[in-house]
């Protein structure tokens, strides 16, 4: 006998109507002038589409990172997926490592702790999906514009490293995030 009360069926709620406010967005990372290359720990990240272009829903990032680059360990609410198109990456999620190579995609959830870094020979560019959207505008407050998809940001001494730790530290919240310093 069919329980009436199953939630594994699909929903049979309506598809909403389309928003003609919204606009079809193209990016095109390595021509188009408009789309910000944002320098953050050594690497460079061009937001593709923010949370202004999805409703929300999301921001897609292209990740631009050098040797050895990647951010610190941190932890966020927000999921977070990348599909590795260069490179390999070494994801150390909750203790344990694991190296995603070009063509590999690796999601990380909400909440754990985790970090990467390019491992490859040469530079790794990655396509990263924040859900909800909001992780763009954080690297849109703390790191420095660049010029390209690939222009690495200024090398920091160590009195312009700990004053980016320090700003991290303070605006790491506002985003959702959190820095895991030993």
């Amino acid at each position: 006998m069919m329980d009436d009360t199953d939630d594994s069926s699909p929903s049979t709620t309506p598809i909403p109507a389309d928003d003609p406010r919204r606009n079809l967005v193209v990016a095109r990372p390595d021509t188009d002038e408009s789309l910000p290359h944002v320098g953050v720990v050594g690497d460079t990240y061009t937001i593709l589409l923010s949370g202004d272009d999805t409703a929300g829903r999301y921001c897609l990032i292209d990740m631009h990172l050098p040797l050895e680059g990647g951010p610190p360990p941190h932890r966020h609410d927000f999921e977070e997926t990348f599909t590795v198109l260069q490179g390999e990456i070494e994801l150390t999620f909750r203790g344990g490592k694991v190296v995603a190579r070009t063509g590999e995609t690796v999601n990380i959830p909400a909440n754990a702790p985790h970090q990467f870094k390019n491992v490859s020979a040469g530079p790794a560019r990655l396509l990263c999906i924040c859900s909800p959207a909001g992780q763009e505008d954080f690297f849109l407050a703390l790191g420095q514009r660049g010029e390209t998809r690939t222009t690495p940001p200024p090398p920091l001494d160590e009195a312009a490293r700990a004053a980016l730790i320090a700003r991290t530290l303070e605006l790491a919240p506002r985003y959702r995030s959190e820095l895991l310093l030993p």
